[in-house]
């Protein structure tokens, strides 16, 4: 469910760009995402400082894609939103501050510093490569195919990154302590 919410405004960006065109998905997403923040407020909950940078930067270039009617804006609103947390990641870590391990819960999962070092700068890393590739789409391809890009294969991509990890991960988990049977009678 949390995935799902957190691709809400990106999933009606895309329904309403199928249905009335770029700049109504771009007022549906600002829209989306004020819903979004909102909801998180309402429920009493605190907002990820993620949430509130998607937030600005959905009002930033979406609000400039409307006021200018020039699609070019919206098309980079990825890109920035990839590099400020590709920024996040691999600058946290000149400040000896591991942004991955703090939302992975670091204090739960014991994994040696090299592996969540690693796993910083490979989030970092991959969020630069998205940046570029989004770019690459939206100025070598149609409004259409970018947009299917950034619904599709953007999270698709997301989502593989994220198995991966996971799989990496795996191999670093310690095995927990195995349990002392109890004698037989």
């Amino acid at each position: 469910m949390k995935f799902l919410f957190d691709f809400f405004p990106v999933i009606l960006f895309f329904v309403a760009f199928q249905f009335a065109g770029i700049f109504a998905a771009t007022a549906v997403a600002i829209a989306a995402t004020f819903a979004q923040v909102g909801w998180v407020l309402v429920r009493g909950r605190k907002v990820a400082p993620m949430q509130w940078v998607s937030l600005a930067i959905i009002v930033v270039f979406g609000g400039a894609t409307l006021l200018f009617r020039d699609e070019t804006f919206i098309k980079w609103k990825p890109t920035v939103l990839y590099w400020v947390s590709s920024a996040a990641f691999l600058g946290g870590l000149a400040f000896r501050a591991n942004f991955v391990k703090a939302l992975l819960g670091g204090e739960e999962l014991a994994l040696p510093e090299r592996v969540w070092t690693r796993l910083a700068v490979a989030w970092g890393v991959f969020f630069l490569a998205m940046g570029a590739l989004n770019l690459w789409v939206a100025y070598t391809f149609s409004t259409d195919a970018w947009v299917r890009f950034k619904v599709f294969g953007g999270i698709g991509l997301i989502v593989a990154f994220v198995l991966a990890q996971a799989l990496w991960l795996s191999r670093h988990i310690p095995d927990e302590a195995p349990k002392a049977e109890s004698p037989e009678p």
